[in-house]
């Protein structure tokens, strides 16, 4: 409202007289030659209160702003006393999916496509048959290898009566040498039997050859020829690739320099390590899979080039949620820590990087540097920086400066960081436990 006023005086004083309409004025020349002091002194009159009434503006506007600071009092923000309790101390690392057992098909004998038995991507056991080769070939060769067994058989028995024969009328008209001749006659047959025999089981093995058979369960990919293709034995391309999915290996690398890092905590007795490893697994999409894993290789050698160790992990895939190829994450628990956890929707990141939070200290808003131990979770390891038992901001951060004036307010948060007037959450953890669950060693 004064601002108003003062605006109207000033355009009143600076808008020149405004003449009736029948008004007439009459001037001589010397008057308009030499103009009274009258015309020149009125526009420095009206600058002069203008730049008077401009101050009076100012002064007022500083005076009511002067007057509103400080009725506005302290900030209100919300905090939770943060305590230190002991926490999974977790190892996460990128792994890739690894199929439990993959074998290419290929033949085993030559000849042409004639049918292909399996649907692709269904379920197939070990022994079912894949692909059929034409077999006409193959029954004639063992057609002929049986011919030749009897024929080596028949043999065998005429050297046998021969030598017989010899050996009662040895000294009667036969010599020793006819008998020893005889002898050696039947040894032959015998072999020649034995040749023929094995021949046999060739041709059977190559006609039983003919279908080309699943050795693993699992599931067959499309083929990759069709009916009527040429195909050699012992080929170098695949006719198609069967995968068992259940269960499915996870392989991941871990630096051998934080391994040893590690080793060296547990040894001093800041991780208290567990009884056994728990191991879980991370999905494409974001979320934890049910089943928990199993080491299987723990790696015997570092990698030269990448100074990293090559494990193993073994998960139940019934469903088949992880498929070969697929990049995941594989977090470990490996023991646990005594730490301080503080909610990292408390913290930023200054220009530095370095981490930072407010501390309700005295009715007043502390800075403080954080020192952190990686992440469990929605909270960070902090190691330094901040001690158990301290109240630490976690609303009404906005715009809030460090040594602010602060009117604390005990609020709770949960595990996903939704901060609450403390009574409002059911089950919720108490404000000194922060709502923060625990530790990520990254």
């Amino acid at each position: 409202m004064l601002r108003r006023s003062i605006a109207i005086a000033a355009t009143e004083l600076v808008s020149p007289p405004v003449k009736a309409p029948n008004e007439v004025r009459h001037e001589s020349p010397d008057h308009m030659i030499h103009p009274p002091e009258t015309r020149s002194g009125r526009p420095l009159r009206a600058a002069a209160a203008v730049a008077a009434l401009l101050a009076l503006l100012g002064a007022g506007g500083a005076a009511a702003q002067g007057m509103a600071g400080p009725g506005m009092g302290p900030a209100q923000v919300g905090v939770v006393t943060v305590q230190a309790e002991q926490v999974p101390y977790t190892s996460t690392v990128p792994g890739r999916a690894v199929a439990y057992e993959e074998v290419d098909i290929r033949p085993r004998v030559s000849g042409a496509i004639s049918e292909i038995v399996y649907t692709p991507g269904t379920a197939i056991a070990a022994g079912d048959v894949l692909f059929r080769i034409e077999s006409e070939t193959y029954a004639a060769d063992v057609a002929a290898a049986e011919a030749e067994v009897a024929r080596a058989e028949a043999a065998v028995s005429s050297a046998e009566a021969t030598r017989s024969r010899y050996e009662r009328l040895e000294g009667t008209g036969v010599t020793v040498e006819d008998v020893e001749s005889a002898r050696v006659a039947v040894l032959q047959a015998q072999a020649d039997l034995s040749a023929a025999n094995a021949a046999l089981q060739a041709a059977r093995l190559d006609l039983d050859r003919t279908e080309i058979v699943s050795p693993i369960a699992g599931y067959a990919a499309l083929p990759e020829v069709s009916v009527g293709a040429l195909v050699t034995a012992n080929q170098a391309d695949a006719l198609t690739t069967v995968t068992r999915l259940d269960p499915i290996y996870v392989d991941v690398e871990e630096s051998s320099r934080r391994i040893g890092d590690v080793r060296r905590r547990i040894d001093a007795g800041s991780i208290a390590p567990g009884e056994t490893l728990g191991i879980s697994l991370v999905l494409e999409t974001g979320e934890t899979y049910s089943g928990e894993g199993e080491m299987v290789s723990p790696g015997t050698s570092v990698s030269p080039t990448t100074g990293t160790i090559a494990i193993r992990i073994r998960f139940d895939n019934p469903d088949r949620r992880i498929i070969p190829g697929q990049f995941l994450r594989v977090e470990v628990v490996l023991g646990s820590v005594e730490a301080v956890l503080v909610p990292q929707g408390a913290t930023s990141r200054a220009s530095d990087g370095s981490l930072t939070a407010f501390v309700a200290v005295d009715g007043r808003a502390e800075q403080r540097v954080l020192a952190e131990d990686g992440s469990y979770r929605n909270g960070w390891i902090v190691t330094g920086g901040i001690e158990a038992g301290e109240a630490l901001i976690v609303d009404g951060l906005s715009n809030l400066r460090d040594g602010a004036e602060i009117a604390p307010v005990a609020v709770a948060i949960s595990a996903d960081g939704v901060v609450t007037e403390a009574g409002d959450m059911d089950g919720a953890p108490p404000p000194g436990d922060g709502g923060v669950p625990a530790a990520d060693g990254n």
